[in-house]
């Protein structure tokens, strides 16, 4: 038994040295690859990036333009591509028109040429016709050659092709493998297509989906390799950039502008033997210490016995001392916990009573007002027209009803839920609408609201009436937060960013007390004088732009303003159409 520990202390120390020291290697590794990594990823990129821009050149001239509209020659478009690719040091250069067939190549008098052979079935020139560039790595079909097309949309009048440069990218594999450098290119489905190591070719990092394995199929990209025959190249799942393979380790970094990843491997057998002899030392270190410290242990463990009653007694004492403090805070979080829910079941009943106590109110009074209006406009048609004083009266009376029926609207508002019917609604509409309902309001104060337009539409799912409501809700309270204010201002801004569209009225006003800035979404809840509002409009806006799945932010500083931002989500139906 005197020697089990020791031994098992060496093991430990031979463990943990392994353990770093493998951490070390493998950090160094690491740190070797990512320079790999970032010299290959720049020498693919300058490769690629050399000839991006070339389809998009040579489709500027004339003889291929004649060409592709039919009142050209081809031969004159076959010599120009011909003599383009000579001097480009590209691949190929061919022309596809709009059916996929192509119609021009700089290859046109050689064996395999491009000329009368469709390649509307791939990806290159489907997204060339569609988005009017398009990129794709591939076997060739025609002449067994693999590269890299990049192509150009041309548009004659009514007439479109493709303009198609092809780069061959194996002189990089040649200078990889001369040089010994462990590197390889993976298209975005995880297929190596370009490897220093040959047994890598066409082979992917782990297993393709059926999805992706018709996908290559229907793309014909890699003609003639069978995927069904090779296993994977990496044993476990891709974690972040590292891969582990048999026999070795690698760093991934992905291209975005090819949609590509560059690999950069590394044999593990070398590291392995440097960890083992790391682990062996310390074996060894660790023996020759443990007799040392061996006495040491021996008299640290007789002092730990005579103090281990009373440290024993003092941990109880704690123990049950903690015990009883958490009890304490609990009892106290429960009576906390109790009393706010108590506050918010009271809140809640008050609100549903004041629900149902404006529909009661809105019932009884509608009726009344509309035909106590009705009744005052009979009277005013009647009237004799050098009766302005009595007019005065009744208009003012109309005015008195017409702001009673106000109150009943928002009480109504309030107390209704509506279903809301989505719509597609620009914002820059309903904002103009309510800028034009305020506007005498605004003339009175003195102020003119400024509104910021975004340059193009910014389109939502909502309600046009709904949202100009709100618009115009939020107007009125900043009139009313700037009335009587020597510099008054007032800005709306309409902008879309991130996936939403954001509606901001600011202002310069009073600006609202942070003791009162929790509750002015409230119902009931107001800051002006008396009577002069019912405290529901913030709490309508909320309702409604809630409806329309958005969010309603209220930011404020006394004497400096408030800024009220309505967020909505983006409406994704137009552009998903037009993709």
């Amino acid at each position: 038994m005197a020697l089990v520990r020791p031994l098992l202390l060496a093991g430990l120390a031979a463990v943990l040295v392994w353990v770093v020291a493998q951490n070390l290697v493998l950090g160094a590794a690491r740190t070797e690859l990512d320079q790999t990594l970032l010299l290959t990823k720049r020498a693919v990129e300058a490769e690629v990036e050399r000839l991006r821009s070339l389809p998009a050149v040579a489709a500027e001239d004339v003889r291929v333009r004649d060409a592709l509209a039919g009142t050209g020659s081809l031969q004159a478009a076959n010599s120009y591509l011909e003599t383009v690719a000579v001097h480009a040091q590209a691949g190929e250069l061919f022309l596809i028109d709009a059916e996929g067939e192509t119609i021009a190549a700089s290859n046109w008098n050689r064996a395999g040429s491009f000329v009368g052979e469709n390649y509307g079935f791939r990806p290159y020139f489907q997204e060339a016709m569609a988005k009017g560039q398009g990129q794709f790595y591939a076997i060739g079909v025609t002449t067994g050659v693999p590269g890299y097309f990049l192509s150009t949309r041309i548009d004659v009048g009514n007439i479109s092709g493709v303009l198609v440069v092809k780069l061959d990218l194996r002189p990089l594999e040649n200078i990889w493998r001369s040089a010994n450098a462990d590197v390889a290119l993976a298209d975005a489905n995880g297929v190596v297509f370009l490897s220093a190591r040959p047994d890598w070719q066409y082979r992917a990092l782990s297993t393709l989906s059926q999805e992706v394995m018709d996908q290559i199929v229907a793309t014909r990209a890699y003609e003639g390799v069978s995927f069904a025959t090779s296993a994977p190249l990496v044993r476990t799942a891709i974690e972040g950039s590292d891969a582990v393979g048999n026999g070795w380790i690698a760093r991934l970094t992905p291209m975005p502008s090819t949609g590509w990843q560059v690999i950069a491997a590394r044999a593990t057998a070398g590291m392995q033997l440097v960890s083992l002899a790391a682990a062996a030392l310390a074996a060894l270190a660790t023996l020759a210490i443990a007799a040392a410290f061996k006495a040491w242990e021996q008299r640290r463990q007789i002092i730990a016995l005579r103090l281990s009653q009373s440290e024993k007694l003092e941990a109880m004492v704690i123990a049950r001392t903690s015990d009883l403090a958490r009890e304490v805070d609990a009892r106290v979080q429960a009576e906390i916990d109790l009393r706010a829910t108590q506050e918010a079941l009271v809140h809640t009943e008050k609100m549903a009573a004041l629900g149902r106590m404006s529909t009661a109110i809105v019932h009884e009074i509608s009726q009344p007002l509309a035909a106590m209006e009705a009744t005052l406009s009979a009277a005013e048609l009647g009237l004799d027209q050098e009766d302005t004083a009595t007019a005065r009266r009744l208009d003012k009376a109309r005015g008195l009803i017409r702001r009673m029926q106000r109150t009943t609207k928002h009480l109504k508002s309030f107390a209704r839920k509506e279903v809301p019917q989505l719509m597609l609604v620009g914002l820059c509409a309903p904002v103009t609408s309510a800028l034009d309902l305020v506007a005498p309001r605004a003339r009175a104060i003195g102020v003119v609201p400024v509104f910021h337009a975004p340059e193009g539409r910014v389109d939502v799912m909502a309600g046009a009436i709904r949202i100009e409501q709100v618009v115009a809700n939020l107007l009125l309270n900043a009139l009313d937060a700037v009335a009587d204010m020597p510099d008054a201002q007032i800005t709306v801004t309409v902008t879309a960013h991130a996936g939403q569209a954001e509606l901001c009225v600011q202002d310069n006003g009073k600006g609202i007390a942070d003791a009162d800035l929790a509750k002015v979404g409230e119902p009931f809840f107001s800051t002006k004088l008396t009577g002069a509002g019912l405290g529901l409009g913030l709490a309508i806006c909320k309702a409604i732009i809630s409806d329309f799945n958005g969010t309603l932010d209220i930011r404020s500083h006394q004497n400096q303003g408030t800024r009220v931002t309505v967020t909505l989500p983006l409406a994704v139906q137009k552009s998903a159409e037009a993709a």
